[in-house]
């Protein structure tokens, strides 16, 4: 058996001793039978028996326990255990019988106690059991309960258990506070505490403030807390099933609607309602506006595919469906300088003016503009104040004409569009680079990644600022002709004008596309060119030349003479090719020496040539572009074979030896005489030096002796002074630590005098309530004593009394026994009795066994 202990006892164990509340299970091997001893005895095994359990203490169950007892024995109506024909105790098998607070009482054979003795389930307040019946049965209130139901035990409360019952789960009422509710749905068919009928799967709300018990079939769901709406908050809700809202409004399935606080300051959603968000106010300033799509009408229908125009000041809330078109946009505020640009959607009058769908219009300011719900703004145009040196490519978006604005300040209407220029890249990157052609006429083309850093609004004029003595050439694409402009100018070009570049040849020797420029530089100005020649004797010479040039232009006016500057492309390598050739020629056929006599005559006539007076000429001109070269000057002359060069350098050397022996001498003679001069002035600086330096000793030693004294002094008072305002910290602080420990101390002893006086009066207290229930005590304890004997007196008789009295002294003593008379004297109250003697047996406890006679008339108890 389950939670009981088995006791083994060997064949030779016969005796077993049975105290009181303990008993054990004998089984008769010769008729197979079982039964139960209960002590207090003794008992004996018999041979044909056997001791199969305890001796095991009884069940004892305290009040408010309970214990569960499987296989119970069957009882008669007079609570007697059934046996059968062969002895047999029955059994009621598979079942269950819960016993409560009863006397100890011992499991018969077959009976196991399946749950000890356990407490009674204590239901508190605001909670309940759910409990489910499975067996049908009939509860004491007379309700029927069948197998499967559900109810509840609700709090407070004691639990009592029955063996058709289970309990499912205890069930704690939810507590609903403020602007709070609890979401219930219905497990099965039943009825709420409101006695309405839910169905199963039905939900439902419970707003009543205060701890709610769910039923049986109900189960909590959620708790919903209230929104709290304001003035600048809305709640955006949207319907799930069509029912009847809180305000009284039939509301459809997929509706959805606004709750402010014109209706209601907190709101609690329905079941059927879902929340879709928070909605805030949106506010439109004097200065703002807004367009709503798809507005609602007075009855909340969207009006889908319309918009509608809201100007400020003005709060409102943006109802489900609608939604801004932009955000909200502020009124445009025109200055004189400023406008917009309008195209209309569609069809509407505008200030008596039809406008039809693509029209475009400009407004131009002072003024205020709020669009309407037809009208699109498609930009805003500001006035561009042009100088007379700046200006605009406008294009006409209706024509497509192309014209250049400046020197003034315009405003683009409706069909017009500002137009960006194009240039070649090597233009740009010119342009970009922003340097003076003057001052920087080697600068070659640069790189892609060093050209200069912003970039050109390609809307602007193009502008080129011609230097002074330089020409630039623009060629206009649509008229087909080219000008040129002198500086110094400002040149601006048209929609359809290009300037003309040059590429000049660069570097020495001359190189072609080295120089990339716009304008063309007038002169004079020179370049520099390294050749290589040959002599009649094959002697190679480099030869590196500097030429001075310019162009003579006798007539700008003129078109042709201007054009004819622009006619060679790259005029610097076309004269630096032609004075080389000539070069060439004339000393190859000279020899060596001749040409190192006279290089400078031969270079000069063979570029100049002579005149009619066989003087050299002054001057090479070029009819082509009016290039004129007027002189040259012969830089260096150095031979390209190197047995020359080591000829010429030997004789070179050998001069250079010869001049810087010479002045070495000259030098070293000069070192001497400046060295004597300057050992003579060193020695005189010395000794002056060292006799400031003795009189600076002297004062950095007085002043050494002032300071030790001046230290001395200061850090005497200053020591004196640190210990004084010590002592005086010191003493302070002594002072306020006894003040603050005499507080202390002071607030200790009160503090204790104040525990030690709470403790003796508690102390009294509780001695004085002690007192009294000791008196209470003792004298109900009398009070019942007295009442215990009277009633005992009364319900013996004086006639019983006078009875047991004349008898034997045994009798007597018997009765004073059952009287619970410890004490007893009984005279007729008249024959004298030693009261010493008495007293001292009773206080020895010596009960006399025999009475003293007395006659029946006069008889006394005491």
């Amino acid at each position: 058996m389950a939670s009981q202990k088995r006791s083994i006892f060997t064949n030779d164990e016969s005796l077993f001793r049975i105290a009181p509340h303990y008993y054990l299970h004998v089984l008769d091997q010769n008729t197979n039978v079982s039964r139960l001893e209960v002590g207090p005895k003794t008992y004996i095994r018999q041979d044909n028996e056997r001791v199969i359990f305890g001796p095991e203490k009884m069940v004892i169950v305290p009040p408010r326990h309970y214990c569960v007892v499987e296989n119970p024995v069957i009882r008669d109506k007079d609570n007697k255990v059934v046996i059968d024909d062969l002895g047999q105790i029955k059994l009621s098998h598979a079942d269950q019988d819960i016993r409560l607070a009863q006397d100890p009482f011992p499991l018969y054979p077959g009976e196991n106690l399946k749950q000890p003795v356990t407490p009674l389930k204590t239901v508190p307040a605001n909670c309940a059991l759910r409990l489910q019946a499975i067996l049908d049965f009939e509860d004491d209130g007379g309700d029927k309960r069948v197998a499967g139901d559900e109810w509840l035990f609700e709090g407070p409360g004691t639990y009592v258990p029955r063996k058709e019952v289970v309990v499912e789960e205890m069930i704690r009422a939810t507590v609903i506070k403020p602007n709070q509710a609890i979401k219930l749905r219905a497990r099965k068919e039943c009825v709420d505490r409101d006695g309405q009928q839910r169905v199963t799967g039905e939900e439902w709300l419970v707003k009543k403030v205060g701890a709610y018990l769910p039923g049986a079939y109900e189960e909590v769901v959620e708790l919903v807390n209230a929104y709290v709406l304001t003035e600048k908050k809305a709640l955006h809700v949207r319907c799930l099933r069509t029912f009847t809202d809180t305000f009284g409004v039939k509301r459809k399935n997929g509706e959805e609607w606004l709750i402010t606080m014109d209706e209601t300051e907190t709101h609690i959603p329905d079941v059927y309602e879902e929340v879709v968000g928070v909605v805030n106010i949106t506010t439109l300033s004097s200065r703002q506006y807004c367009v709503i799509i798809d507005p609602c009408d007075s009855n909340n229908k969207p009006q889908l595919g319309r918009k509608k125009l809201i100007k400020g000041e003005k709060s409102f809330f943006l109802k489900p469906g609608e939604d801004l078109e932009k955000g909200i946009q502020n009124v445009y505020v025109l200055r004189e300088d400023e406008g917009v640009i309008l195209k209309a959607n569609e069809s509407f009058r505008d200030d008596n003016i039809e406008r039809q769908p693509g029209d475009r219009w400009m407004i131009r300011g002072p003024g205020e503009y709020v669009p309407s719900v037809e009208v699109e703004v498609v930009t805003k145009r500001t006035a561009i104040p042009l100088d007379e040196n700046e200006g605009i490519y406008v294009r006409d978006i209706k024509t497509g004409q192309v014209r250049a604005i400046s020197g003034e300040t315009y405003m683009l209407n409706q069909d017009e569009e500002l137009w960006a220029k194009e240039l070649p890249p090597a233009v740009e990157a010119i342009l970009a680079a922003e340097h003076d052609p003057l001052a920087d006429r080697g600068t070659r083309m640069k790189s892609s990644d060093d050209r200069g850093g912003k970039g050109r609004d390609k809307t602007r004029i193009v502008t080129f600022r011609v230097p002074h003595n330089a020409a630039v050439q623009i060629y206009d694409y649509k008229e087909k002709k080219a000008r040129v402009v002198f500086g110094p100018e400002l040149v601006m070009l048209g929609p359809d004008e290009q300037f003309t570049q040059l590429s000049l040849s660069g570097g020495k020797p001359k190189r072609p596309n080295q120089i990339r420029s716009l304008c063309l530089l007038l002169g004079p100005d020179f370049c520099t060119d390294v050749i290589t020649v040959e002599t009649a004797d094959h002697a190679r010479l480099q030869l590196q030349l500097s030429y001075n040039w310019h162009f003579e232009v006798k007539n700008r006016d003129d078109e042709e003479e201007a054009a004819k500057l622009f006619s060679v492309p790259d005029f610097v390598g076309d004269a630096c090719k032609a004075i080389a050739s000539r070069v060439r020629g004339a000393v190859a056929s000279v020899q060596f020496d001749d040409f190192h006599k006279n290089s400078a005559k031969i270079i000069r006539s063979s570029v100049f040539g002579f005149d009619e007076n066989l003087k050299v000429r002054d001057r090479f001109s070029f009819p082509q572009n009016n290039l004129v070269v007027t002189s040259i000057d012969i830089q260096s002359v150095e031979p390209v074979d190197q047995r020359t060069r080591d000829s010429l350098q030997k004789s070179v050397q050998l001069a250079i030896e010869i001049t810087t022996n010479s002045q070495e001498a000259t030098a070293r003679h000069e070192a001497e005489r400046l060295e004597q001069e300057a050992k003579g002035r060193l020695e005189r600086q010395k000794i002056s030096d060292e006799a400031e330096a003795e009189r600076s000793r002297k004062e950095l030693l007085e002043l050494q002796a002032n300071s030790a004294a001046v230290e001395s002094t200061g850090q005497a008072m200053a020591e004196a002074q640190s210990r004084a305002e010590a002592n005086r910290i010191e003493g302070k602080a002594a002072v306020d630590q006894a003040t603050l420990k005499a507080q202390a101390m002071k607030i200790e002893a009160e503090a204790e005098l104040e525990r030690l006086t709470r403790a003796r009066e508690a102390e009294m207290k509780y001695t004085s309530e002690q007192n009294s229930m000791e008196i209470k005590k003792v004298r109900e304890m009398s009070e019942i004593e007295i009442e215990k004997f009277q009633q005992m007196v009364q319900a013996l008789g004086a006639s019983t009394l006078q009875a047991i009295a004349t008898s034997s002294s045994d009798n007597q003593l018997k009765m004073l026994q059952s009287l619970g008379l410890k004490s007893t004297l009984i005279t007729d109250g008249k024959s004298p009795i030693n009261l010493f003697d008495t007293a001292h047996g009773l206080i020895g406890g010596f009960v006399p066994k025999r009475a003293h006679k007395y006659d029946d008339d006069d008889s006394e108890m005491s």
